[in-house]
């Protein structure tokens, strides 16, 4: 599973909008959707803010393991 896919399942099963997300990140609601969709990649700090805010470790976010 790609890291983005991962990204869209916490989003919707936490009843977030994507630009909520945004605002948490600091950026537009375009630019979440396009590290979302997987049109660009997500750098490493903003993992790290998801991480937190879904209390998930990074690992689980990139899709090297599926324990949260």
């Amino acid at each position: 599973m790609g890291y983005y896919k991962r990204l869209k399942e916490l989003r919707e099963d936490n009843d977030y909008s994507q630009k909520q997300i945004a605002n948490i990140l600091f950026t537009t609601q375009p630019q979440y959707y396009r590290y979302e969709s997987g049109k660009r990649d997500l750098p490493c700090d903003l993992l790290v803010i998801l991480a937190k805010h879904y209390n998930v470790s990074a690992d689980y976010i990139l899709g090297l393991t599926d324990k949260k």
